[in-house]
This record gives structure tokens, sequence and C-alpha cells, in this order.
């Protein structure tokens, strides 16, 4: 099953405040619903293990986030996998812009994911609903480390 999303976020920092944290291990880590482990690979990337729960799904995937297109402080694409055993896999990218906007940075990004087993068969919706969700808990809590 594959999905989309897209949106933007205003943030009340600095483009290159905001391009610092985005590639900080300790600050996803704490943004990123779920995330139990981060850490940085000598790769341009990141191992991650997070724990989610889509509907009646629960699981942890274990995967790994790769960063091209480095554009400092302009943005990057950022892609990964992840397994979560029985419940499935997950595997997508996202590109990630910066701009500087009313004083502060407007964060736009455009995610495509693939997801298969157990959680594909939820259904459209609740897949869809899930993942706007996670994007939104995701920059709520990014835009508060930002601003600390």
């Amino acid at each position: 099953m594959a999905m989309t999303m897209n949106g933007e976020v205003q943030l009340a920092a600095t483009r290159e405040a905001v391009w610092t944290k985005l590639n900080d291990p300790e600050v996803l880590k704490v943004c990123i619903p779920g995330c139990e482990e981060l850490e940085k690979t000598e790769d341009n990337g990141f191992r991650a293990v997070a724990k989610m729960k889509v509907g009646p799904v629960s699981a942890r995937f274990k995967g790994r986030v790769m960063l091209s297109d480095l554009d400092p402080p302009n943005g990057y694409r950022i892609s990964g996998e992840g397994e979560g055993g029985v419940a499935g896999f997950a595997k997508g990218g996202a590109t990630v812009a910066l701009a500087e906007k009313d004083g502060g940075t407007l964060l736009t990004y455009n995610v495509e994911a693939q997801i298969g087993g157990k959680l594909a068969q939820l259904g459209q919706r609740l897949i869809n609903g899930a993942a706007k969700k996670l994007a939104d808990e995701f920059f709520a809590n990014f835009a508060k480390a930002v601003q600390n």
C-alpha cells in the first residue's frame, strides 16, 4: 500500500538553528513518537528503533534512515525502511525544505511511503490518519525543541 503526505510548519528559529536540530540524533529521538533508540551512523544516516501502534496492530520497528541531497541549511532528502516483524514493514522517503519566512523558518515536507504486512490490511483511511497523527506529533515536538 502506498501513501503520500505533505505539509508545512512555521518555526520560530533561524534556518541554521532548524538545520542543526534536524541533524541532531538527541533532538530527533525526543521528537519522534515512540522512538526508543536513535544513533548516528558513519554514512550520513541513523539506526532507529521505534514502537508504534496503528489501530489494533502494535509493533516495534527496527530500521535505518539515510540522509542525502544535503543542502545546508536549505534541506535534504531522508529515506528509510523499517521491519516490524509480523506487523509488516514500512519504507519511504521525504524531502524537507527550509525557507526564511516571517522572521523564522518555514519547514515544508513531502513524504512518500509504502507499507506491507498486517499494517497494509488495516485500510488506507486508518493508515493515513495514523501517519498524519504521527507527523503532527513529530512537528509539534520539533517546534518545541527548536524554540528551546
